[in-house]
């Protein structure tokens, strides 16, 4: 009799944890949520990637612009739509 209501407890435990561990990751902070939250965190580290290439890209640019006074006077143009004289502009497309 002893040994038979030890089981039924132990069958009892085994259960309502079982149940609420079902409840827990099924839940709104369960396994969807840990999946959708993984999603994210990579989505974030992609565009943190990009960003970081981003801002790589205009460092380089602007080092160009400080030591090279050709690629300032290309950038200085091509803002202000600036020509020599003597110089043909053919404008194509849209303006």
């Amino acid at each position: 009799m002893k040994v038979s209501l030890t089981r039924f407890a132990y069958l009892v435990a085994f259960l309502a944890v079982s149940g609420y561990a079902l409840v827990t990751l099924r839940g709104p902070h369960g396994v969807r949520s840990l999946v959708d939250k993984q999603a994210q965190i990579k989505a974030l580290e992609k565009r943190n990637t990009d960003l970081a290439r981003e801002i790589e890209r205009k460092r380089a640019h602007i080092w160009r612009l400080e030591h090279d006074a050709s690629e300032q006077e290309r950038e200085i143009r091509e803002r202000y739509k600036l020509v020599k004289p003597g110089e043909k502009v053919y404008i194509t497309g849209q303006p």
